[in-house]
């Protein structure tokens, strides 16, 4: 079919080898596929581990899909992830007589399943090199996501878990791994188990209330100096600052204060604990700011470069959590569309731009996770930073901070 836009590279390059009449390279792009199949959600939820065939009307095919094919998700259908060899293994003589790969769409096509034809798979599937979207690359649906304009501006905050995890950055409705690993993800990761505590995970993120507010506290005291002083804040000045906010705090807490009930004397709180607490908030800003020294010298920030707020991390995090939901079927498309669009107003109203933005998940997420170790959990945060920013492919590029 002419004029044909196939949702993302996975269906351009089946496509194209089936007008070719290349099967052996339709079948090396289908191992490399991940492909999802139909599963009526009721038998899911009742039991996880089994993946039923259900085969069309007659009972000739087995439809399955390319990530980029799934249908929008509904209440009572759902979608496991499996591979090519997966269905080669799982197949026997009575099940249907071709798997029908995305049928419907130009990039269609029926494959027999004899013995010797799933050898075929399975040997196609020894030859691959990778299985999946790669992670750390940019990834869009061409058709059937957002691309500009204020839902994607909301998706795109959260497009630093989508390239690191390998996933569309513009699907709304999100399938992710399919339904079982999503759901396994939400409860191994957030302890979300229902769509009641899908949406408090998500007005926390929302809120900005799942980063630790003694980051935040920090870093407000210095965008207060500096937007006092109007230029760059020496670190010591900062920690005297911070030092000097925590004291008068204590002292005005065990201030009389004046109640329906009378005057009420507050006892001071016990010197050790105030003295822990200034201890500590110096601690964290030596460690922002040789994080923030890092960022410069990795090209994360510019060199007279600092964060402004790590409430990126929650609304990064948001964005992604509100399709998360979709996927697990604990929340609608409406609900994510809504908490999406939430996540890219919390961020502007936050940050200048895109890269301001990417600082601030980046320390939030190093601050939680790396303990100045600068391993995996930074070494990744830098290299998805550096994918956003300079990828002609981002999100990033084409839509304008505000």
């Amino acid at each position: 079919m002419d004029g044909w836009t196939a949702p993302s590279a996975i269906e351009r390059e089946l496509y194209e080898a089936k007008s070719r009449g290349d099967w052996p390279a339709f079948l090396d792009a289908l191992a490399r596929a991940e492909l999802f199949l139909p599963q009526h959600r009721a038998a899911v939820d009742a039991d996880p581990r089994q993946a039923r065939f259900h085969p069309s009307p007659g009972g000739a095919s087995l439809a399955v899909y390319t990530r980029g094919m799934l249908p929008a998700p509904d209440a009572h259908t759902v979608y496991l992830r499996q591979s090519l060899a997966w269905f080669a293994n799982a197949w026997d003589d009575r099940d249907p007589a071709y798997l029908a790969v995305n049928p419907g769409c130009p990039a269609e096509a029926y494959l027999t399943t004899r013995p010797e034809d799933r050898a075929r798979w399975r040997a196609h599937w020894d030859a691959a090199t990778s299985w999946g979207l790669p992670e750390g690359a940019v990834h869009a649906l061409h058709t059937g996501g957002p691309l500009h304009g204020p839902v994607a501006h909301g998706l795109a905050v959260g497009a630093h878990l989508a390239v690191s995890n390998g996933e569309f950055w513009n699907a709304l409705a999100q399938h992710g791994n399919g339904y079982t690993r999503e759901r396994e993800r939400m409860r191994k990761w957030w302890g979300v188990t229902d769509g009641a505590g899908w949406l408090e995970a998500l007005r926390q993120l929302q809120n900005a209330e799942a980063v630790s507010p003694v980051w935040e506290y920090a870093l407000r005291v210095r965008r207060v100096l500096a937007s006092d002083f109007a230029g760059p804040v020496d670190v010591e000045h900062w920690r005297h600052a911070a030092e000097t906010s925590l004291r008068r705090g204590a002292e005005r807490s065990a201030e009389p204060r004046l109640t329906p009930d009378g005057v009420t004397v507050v006892e001071p709180r016990p010197a050790a604990e105030v003295e822990g607490e200034i201890a500590g908030v110096r601690r964290l800003i030596g460690r922002i700011a040789r994080y923030e020294q890092r960022f410069r010298a990795d090209g994360l920030l510019p060199p007279d470069g600092w964060v402004r707020s790590v409430e990126g991390w929650d609304h990064g995090r948001a964005s992604q959590m509100a399709r998360w939901g979709v996927a697990t079927r604990y929340g609608t498309l409406e609900d994510a569309e809504r908490g999406v669009l939430r996540a890219g107003e919390a961020a502007r109203g936050a940050y200048r731009s895109w890269a301001d933005f990417s600082a601030g998940y980046c320390l939030g997420r190093c601050l939680h996770f790396d303990e100045e170790e600068f391993g995996d959990w930074y070494t990744s945060s830098l290299a998805t930073h550096l994918t956003l920013t300079t990828d002609p492919a981002s999100p990033w590029l084409n839509i304008p901070w505000r």
